[in-house]
């Protein structure tokens, strides 16, 4: 009966630390602290060097559970990874995540040689544990903090995020196989990682496409498709480790494939993976902390503060700068992505994979990570939204998006039913303006269910639901927010061919002889471009007008102000493609076309 007791008490301890990060989790948003902190803490204070007194040394376990939580936490950020935001910045993106995670290792390596009385070997496994960073501290904090990041760089801070975490494993495990057999050479490493690699992909590619597959034609029961998501994305991770390829990076791309692709049960599928990749980066993050020893860390916390200073303000800026160079990012936008390179639980993890192969000097490692997740997310975590400000790559914050309700119709892949509350001062309320692949449904009003055209007109504080493809409905959340002022163009701008956005397709018509029909005669400009297009519009956007070509050259109050005409005539001289910018495109191509995207 004891040890039945003991197992009650284990399981009542658990659920109560889980609970306690949950419920601190409220605090820290409250004041903008790294979520990460308050669960490490947690788990420090109920380890046997706290007031908890709870013994745990399970590295075996700790690993276990941090492997299943870190192919969640890619697999669900996959999953909400729009292809098309990352397609333009995928090379620089890769560039820093295989060779910046690379040259931040090797640059940590000397430092941490030096200050802890480390060989090169061990040095490097330093360097490899703490060289990646960690995207779900960057786009919590992102996200706690409310910034809104220009799309390049926050595209490819997202993008860099989720893929090297896979390369800073192979790193690790690399180190760590050469210290424990103690030769390797150039040609062994570069053929284990080319195999992880592209065994890796082909896993996730084709796991991805399976997931997919199985989620439209097996007809489960209600409630069922998430967790399928789920158990098939560990599924994916573990066939791909017992192949000795990279489980990580074919976890991350499955889950690109299937949130870029139609399934049944989407939205469910969503918010079940946001609650379980919670609560595995709480159980992560309480047992690591719980691993954690506050006297063993006070003989290696001098070093180690070195070890993070030299790590965010040398390593990891000369890694971006040296990365980003061959392509087109201003140095204010280097050094925010470099600033922005926040270490967390992975790091902590990767250092647990020493202690459970029993290298020696293993806790030097996990204590070395641990200090430099703590100081990174201190100073980088708290200032990530000053830096964005004084670097000008945060965008004007705009209103929060309003409350959407989204329900999956039972086999209908191609349509999905989304509800807004109509506000008054809305693109939707003031201009009438709706999407052409959207389609209203239904109204609510004062408790009562009218057809649109029962409604009309539509009132502010009613509720409307529309029709639209899973795919575009989130880009439905523009016409329901308030309007943004707009700026009116600069007419040193316009000229035969730029004309404001404000100018009708009736007058349009008029001076260049399109054909524009009677209902869109009285639209402008902008209205037409909000209509047409899937997205919000950006400069460069494109839509096709009878004869004649518009194109968005800019963007004012989140709507078209200034539209050029390319006219039929017109022969536009081909450009210089360089060799990045062909094999940028050639390799999104193949990508493309072989995910499915």
């Amino acid at each position: 009966m004891a040890s039945l007791d003991q197992v009650s008490i284990a399981i009542l301890l658990g659920a109560v630390l889980v609970m306690a990060g949950i419920l601190s989790s409220l605090l820290a948003l409250r004041f903008g602290a790294p979520l990460l902190l308050v669960f490490l803490f947690i788990g420090m204070l109920a380890g046997d060097s706290g007031p908890g007194q709870v013994r745990f040394d399970d590295v075996r376990s700790t690993y276990l559970v941090g492997s299943v939580a870190l192919a969640l936490i890619l697999f669900d950020g996959g999953l909400r990874t729009r292809f098309q935001s990352i397609r333009a910045v995928l090379v620089p993106s890769m560039v820093l995540a295989t060779i910046g995670v690379l040259l931040t290792a090797l640059i940590t390596a000397p430092i941490a040689k030096y200050v802890l009385d480390l060989n090169w070997t061990e040095a490097l496994l330093v360097g490899a544990v703490v060289a990646s960073t960690d995207a779900a501290a960057v786009f919590l904090l992102v996200h706690a903090q409310g910034l809104r990041l220009r799309p390049r760089v926050g595209a490819t801070l997202e993008a860099e995020s989720g893929t090297n975490d896979p390369f800073a494993v192979f790193l690790t495990l690399m180190v760590v196989e050469l210290i424990s057999i103690g030769e390797s050479s150039a040609l062994h490493v570069a053929l284990e990682f080319a195999r992880e690699l592209v065994l890796g992909t082909i896993v996730g590619v084709v796991g991805g496409r399976l997931v997919v597959l199985a989620l439209n034609r097996v007809a489960l029961p209600q409630g069922l498709h998430a967790p399928f998501v789920a158990t098939a994305a560990l599924v994916v991770f573990g066939a791909a480790q017992i192949a000795h390829a990279s489980g990580f990076l074919a976890v991350y791309l499955a889950g690109i494939i299937v949130g870029n692709r139609p399934t049944r049960a989407h939205n469910s599928v969503v918010t079940f993976l946001d609650a379980a990749t919670w609560l595995a980066q709480i159980v992560m993050f309480v047992l690591l902390g719980l691993l954690v020893s506050p006297q063993r860390l006070v003989d290696s916390i001098a070093p180690a503060v070195i070890v993070a200073f030299a790590l965010m303000l040398l390593a990891r800026p000369i890694a971006v700068f040296l990365c980003l160079a061959p392509f087109r990012f201003n140095w204010r936008e280097k050094l925010f992505i470099a600033w922005t390179g926040l270490r967390g639980a992975v790091a902590i993890f990767l250092a647990s994979i020493p202690m459970l192969v029993g290298l020696s000097k293993a806790y030097l490692y996990f204590d070395v990570a641990f200090v430099v997740v703590i100081i990174s997310l201190l100073l980088q975590g708290w200032t990530l939204a000053p830096a964005a400000r004084r670097l000008h790559v945060a965008l004007p914050r705009s209103d929060r998006g309003p409350r959407r309700v989204e329900l999956d119709l039972p086999g209908q892949l191609e349509q999905q039913l989304v509800g807004y509350s109509v506000r008054s001062k809305s693109l939707y309320f003031r201009r009438g303006l709706i999407p052409s692949w959207s389609k209203p449904t239904l109204v609510i009003r004062d408790q009562r269910i009218l057809s649109p055209a029962e409604a009309d007109p539509v009132a502010p504080g009613d509720y409307i639901y529309l029709l639209a493809p899973p795919q575009k409905a989130e880009a439905l959340d523009r016409f329901f927010v308030d309007m943004q002022p707009s700026s009116e163009p600069d007419p040193h701008l316009l000229g035969d061919f730029m004309v404001s956005g404000e100018h009708t397709l009736g007058e349009l018509a008029e001076i260049y002889g399109v054909a524009v029909g009677d209902e869109q005669a009285k639209l402008t400009l902008a209205d037409y471009f909000d209509i047409h297009l899937d997205h919000a519009p950006k400069e460069g956007a494109t839509l096709e007008l009878d004869s004649i070509v518009l194109v968005a050259r800019s963007i004012s109050g989140g709507r078209v102000s200034v539209v050029g005409l390319r006219l039929p005539e017109e022969e536009e001289e081909p450009a210089a493609l360089t060799r990045m910018a062909s094999l940028k495109r050639r390799l999104s191509e193949m990508w493309s076309s072989v995910a499915g995207i």
